[in-house]
């Protein structure tokens, strides 16, 4: 019964990830039922009894979760280039589809983001990945490594975490104009706080940018510090990236207390070595560094 399960789940679990790989494709349900090997007759209530949401609703959520980060984060596409990603044959069907799930129109979100709505809207994808899409980490996926000291610029993040995707939008708007872009620059996030605490107003997290340079703040609070240099344990995740506390947690509740190792007096931080919607949400890479006495 057990191995049936899995069974299961990894054909279920292989039709997301074809999903999301192939967003920009015709995804019709004997394409998608075909990838799980499951009869495309029963195929769509298999998937709505799983994930809770049709396979047209998870594609729909998924290309708009895309097109969403493209009108935040990356000014130089145009509505209608970011429409016909999502599948629209016009900009005006696209603002119709965007408005009723958000309260806005492209543009308007563009300008000026309203992120709870937002949150919400992707509570159901969201779930629907959580269910199978979660990552097994074992001792072997972590390596202790000498880091070098790096000095960078900071933008602190205080409060709810619902608020940080509007800080991460005036993050990436200041290093674009300060010329220090991801792939000469590294990005990194520290945290200082629980990923939920209580109460969400105490949640601190800093999003860091690499650079020795002069730092002019343009009108933003930013101010100069160093990711120090020393043994870390680092454990490297790929995909989904956005939530790193499976990992986080991995590596204080099963690795540090197996390793014989402990924690040094600097928070656990990541650095985000590719980003979504620039690469696809399964090609996002990040390493969550742990420092080590």
């Amino acid at each position: 019964m057990k191995a049936a399960l899995q069974n299961y789940q990894t054909r279920m679990r292989r039709v997301l990830d074809h999903i999301d790989r192939h967003l920009d494709d015709d995804l019709d349900l004997d394409t998608v039922s075909g990838v799980a090997a499951f009869s495309k007759f029963h195929f769509h209530r298999q998937f709505t009894a799983t994930f809770g949401l049709s396979v047209h609703r998870y594609v729909q959520l998924a290309r708009m979760k895309r097109a969403s980060h493209q009108l935040a984060y990356m000014d130089a596409l145009d509505v209608t280039e970011i429409a016909m990603d999502a599948g629209y044959d016009a900009p005006d069907a696209f603002a119709r589809a965007f408005r009723q799930r958000f309260g806005q129109s492209p543009s308007s979100f563009r300008k000026s983001p309203d992120w709870e709505p937002w949150l919400a809207a992707f509570g159901p994808l969201d779930n629907a990945r959580n269910k199978l899409m979660q990552i097994i980490f074992t001792a072997a996926d972590v390596t202790i490594r000498d880091v070098t000291p790096t000095p960078v610029a900071i933008m602190e993040h205080r409060g709810s975490p619902e608020t940080l995707p509007a800080t991460i939008q005036r993050f990436i708007a200041w290093r674009r104009a300060a010329g220090l872009h991801p792939r000469t620059s590294p990005t990194f996030n520290v945290w200082h706080s629980e990923r939920r605490p209580v109460p969400p107003a105490e949640y601190r997290m800093d999003l860091c940018v690499g650079t020795g340079q002069l730092i002019e703040a343009n009108g933003e609070e930013i101010k100069a510090g160093e990711i120090p240099g020393g043994r870390c344990a680092v454990l490297r995740v790929v995909g989904y990236a956005d939530n790193l506390e499976p990992a986080a947690l991995f590596l204080y509740r099963e690795w540090l207390p197996a390793s014989g190792e402990e924690a040094r007096d600097f928070p656990i931080y990541c650095q985000r070595l590719s980003f979504f919607p620039e690469v696809p949400e399964h090609e996002t890479v990040a390493e969550l560094f742990l420092p080590l006495k």
